[in-house]
């Protein structure tokens, strides 16, 4: 099985990410975890992952903006509601947001999915050169992954940057919602560059603006795990 939570651990736990976790992207490619797969508003949900796992922690922020971008607007000159909380759960069982928990295959497709959204959107802004990627070959080579899953994520670092790649492996909308989550959490998302592949890929995806506004947000809360 492919082992998502293995690689997100992995890179957590290494003494280097943990190094430069505090100083984002621009470390370069001695702060994989920070700019490759995890960004601010990822290195947020850790305590997420570790509970409920990579896959259902990203689906619970794709699934919490979903249903709160599809609330019913008050009246305008109804009272202002108190502010709802932007935390969120685990993507709940048997819901479009999480394959079945005997089907493996359709969670290893789904977990794939996720990781090539994570390191596309790193990509985005192009300061992953040819040498550092090899030292990110080299870090990650060192970590305690699986073969399957360094190769998977090696060959990722390897190809060009392909949208159309990310964008086919969302086949439901609610896959989208989370191929979206995904890549918005593996980054920054501070440059012109980040920002504007984030643009393109909700629009490839034809995520409707309320769930971007709410994926936004419910990612920046810094409300506990």
């Amino acid at each position: 099985m492919f082992d998502v939570n293995g690689i997100l651990d992995a890179l957590k736990n290494d003494p280097q990410t943990r190094k430069t976790a505090a100083v984002g992207a621009g470390a370069g490619a001695a702060g994989l975890a920070a700019g490759l797969l995890m960004g601010k508003s990822g290195r947020k949900m850790l305590k997420k992952t570790a509970k409920y796992g990579a896959v259902a922690a990203i689906g619970g922020l794709a699934y919490h903006a979903w249903t709160k971008s599809r609330e019913p607007q008050a009246p305008t000159t109804a009272p202002v509601p108190a502010p709802q909380s932007s935390d969120y759960e685990a993507a709940p069982e048997q819901t479009a947001f999480l394959p079945a928990p005997g089907d493996e295959a359709a969670q290893d497709d789904l977990g794939k999915t996720l990781v090539r959204a994570m390191i596309a959107a790193a990509k985005a802004d192009g300061k992953i050169d040819a040498d550092e990627k090899e030292q990110i070959f080299a870090r990650l080579n060192d970590m305690p992954l699986d073969a399957e899953a360094k190769a998977f994520v090696f060959d990722e670092l390897s190809a060009p940057l392909d949208i159309d790649r990310v964008v086919a492996g969302a086949r439901t909308p609610e896959q989208a919602a989370e191929v979206y989550a995904a890549s918005l959490v593996a980054i920054e998302a501070d440059t012109a560059a980040e920002k504007a592949y984030l643009q393109m890929l909700a629009a490839r995806l034809n995520l409707d603006e309320a769930f971007v506004r709410e994926v936004h947000a419910s990612a920046d809360a810094a409300a506990p795990a």
